[in-house]
């Protein structure tokens, strides 16, 4: 027994991706569910919500099957289907079509997770790997499971089978669903955000966006994405074109709001009594300000907005607006007449988005950063002024298309008749936005690059007069014109090291040749005395001479010497003094 050693048997666990196999069903069973998971857990939030109003509410108008009703119908709405209202005074149904843009928020959300999650195998394990075959297994644990048609396929059709049941359950409402609508945008929706889900979870490869672009000229795709799968120049430009004017909108929205402060609480104190309804007043226009961020970037733009049929809101010109019920938001709408100043300012919103596209094309077509940072580098090529012309005018045309879908989302029908249009219309929001950018950013990219251009050019100039100024002369430090010659001790710590290092490659092939080279050109160094550079490595270091000589670029006598490489670093050896 003496001899016996005790060993202690462990049991392993099992890898990550049987134990994720095992937890959970991949392909298009487990799409299937992630699908209605999210298509659930959208109907719920919203049930919680009107369920939460409808019990503190004092007048109740129905019961709770009215008010889950309500929640299905809103849900529907929240996706971009219209709506259409069955109890109005004159018994004509009436289309209710202005969808909450921060509603769509949340069922975009839980699509695009929903794809990630069909396809994503998980995280690692939290245990230490004790082998090489467990490694592999831990890192194929994190990659996804099922191919990415499969798992789009599964979550796209868990979802509509949720979303039909349900709008199914809503048409017994007073807010029925339109069919013709709740059929293209909630498909729509889901195959959009789930599509995003699923190439996010495979590391968002650009070449699915590559074979859409592929519509596109050969010299326009690269501007809009890069070689590495990045967003190109012209799509950051238009997305940060876009994000001011929309900030621009939100702001003149709060601003006007703040100026009409006293108007704003009487609208709101008027809508309702109860604090539970001013609670529900406050929540619609909280979902509604991405709406009104919207409407005032195309006031800003110009076209402004209608509110209502035939009654257009603008910075030149307000119609009257039809008699409409008080709401907190319409207080921000300007007095019905001519524009005034205050009024034109609004313009200062598409003048700073035109600038912020121009000036980041610019950027782009002269970079500032160089390709290296030792000796020789070199700056990235500038762009020409036309390729510059293109990529401002294409970045003017993708923020154009964001404003005019926006536009388009952001309106909608609230009833019939006057109130049948509410909103920007979309084309003369996407003409007035291309009008301004093409005006504005395309000079504004094209002297940005000018002066650029010049800027870095006379930063390169002053360099080179400092290095001259510093080294001793306009060829920089370490370099000798033509019939320079060397004074006794004056070569320097740097060429040595040049030499020896120069020397050891060349002799690296049959062992220590490359060191006593090294130390050759060391002995010849400090023997060179007063003798001529030219002299000196033309009579060649040994056998080695050659390879030296060729490999620093030097030339016979009478032409210039350079030392090419090393010519950056300084002298620590300070020369002695020359003789008499």
């Amino acid at each position: 027994m003496a001899g016996v050693t005790e060993m202690t048997a462990r049991r392993r666990s099992p890898s990550p991706l049987l134990t994720r196999m095992r937890d959970r069903s991949p392909g298009l069973v487990g799409g299937l569910t992630d699908g209605a998971l999210a298509a659930g857990l959208g109907l719920a939030s919203f049930a919680v919500l009107v369920m939460l109003l409808w019990i503190l509410s004092p007048y109740p108008d129905s019961g709770p099957g009215g008010a889950m009703r309500v929640a299905a119908a809103l849900w529907l709405l929240a996706h971009g289907a219209e709506l259409v209202r069955t109890d109005t005074l004159s018994g004509v149904p009436a289309p209710l079509g202005l969808p909450p843009l921060l509603l769509l928020a949340l069922p975009v959300w839980l699509l695009n997770r929903a794809g990630r999650d069909a396809t994503d195998g998980g995280g690692e394990d939290e245990d230490d790997y004790e082998s090489d075959h467990e490694r592999g297994l831990a890192v194929a644990a994190s990659r996804p499971l099922a191919s990415p048609r499969t798992a789009w396929t599964g979550v796209v059709l868990g979802y509509l089978a949720v979303a039909v049941p349900a709008a199914l359950y809503a048409a017994g409402g007073v807010l029925r669903p339109s069919w013709v609508w709740t059929g293209v945008c909630v498909p729509l929706v889901a195959v959009v955000a789930a599509g995003a889900g699923v190439w996010s979870a495979y590391g968002r490869p650009g070449r699915p966006l590559r074979r859409l672009l592929g519509v596109l000229p050969a010299g326009v795709r690269p501007l809009v994405l890069g070689p590495d799968g990045r967003p190109g120049v012209a799509a950051r430009a238009s997305a940060a074109g876009a994000a001011v004017l929309l900030g621009g909108g939100a702001l003149l929205v709060v601003g006007s709001l703040a100026w009409h402060g006293a108007a704003t609480q009487a609208s709101l104190l008027r809508l309702t009594e109860g604090w539970s309804g001013r609670f529900a007043v406050l929540l619609l226009c909280v979902a509604l300000l991405p709406n009104a961020a919207v409407w005032g970037a195309a006031y800003a733009l110009g076209p402004g907005f209608a509110l209502g049929a035939g009654h257009a809101v603008g910075p030149l010109a307000s119609s009257p607006a039809p008699l409409l019920p008080p709401f907190p938001l319409l207080a921000a709408v300007p007095e019905a007449g001519r524009g005034a100043p205050v009024h034109w300012a609004a313009g200062a919103v598409p003048v700073v988005a035109a600038v912020v596209v121009g000036w980041t094309v610019a950027t782009a077509a002269v970079p500032a950063e160089r390709d290296g940072t030792g000796a020789g580098s070199t700056r990235a090529a500038f762009w020409s002024t036309g390729r510059t012309v293109r990529a401002a005018a294409l970045s003017s045309v993708l923020c154009a298309a964001v404003l005019a879908g926006l536009a388009g989302l952001s309106g909608g029908p609230l009833g019939a008749g006057v109130l049948s249009r509410f909103g920007p219309v979309w084309w003369q929001a996407a003409a007035a936005t291309l009008a301004w950018l093409v005006l504005l950013a395309i000079p504004t990219a094209v002297g940005v690059r000018a002066w650029r251009c010049r800027s870095l050019r006379t930063e390169e100039a002053t360099t080179g007069k400092r290095r001259e100024h510093t080294g001793g002369g306009p060829d920089g430090p370490g370099r000798l014109r033509k019939g320079t010659r060397l004074g006794r001790g004056r070569f320097t710590r740097t060429g040595v090291a040049g030499i020896a290092g120069v020397a050891g490659g060349a002799g690296g092939v049959d062992g220590t040749r490359g060191a006593g080279r090294a130390d050759h050109a060391r002995g010849a160094a400090s023997s060179a005395g007063d003798e001529d550079v030219e002299d000196f490595w033309g009579a060649g270091v040994g056998d080695g001479s050659r390879g030296i000589g060729a490999a620093y670029g030097l030339r016979d006598q009478g032409r210039e010497t350079d030392y090419g490489p090393y010519d950056f670093l300084p002298s620590d050896r300070p020369a002695p003094p020359e003789s008499a």
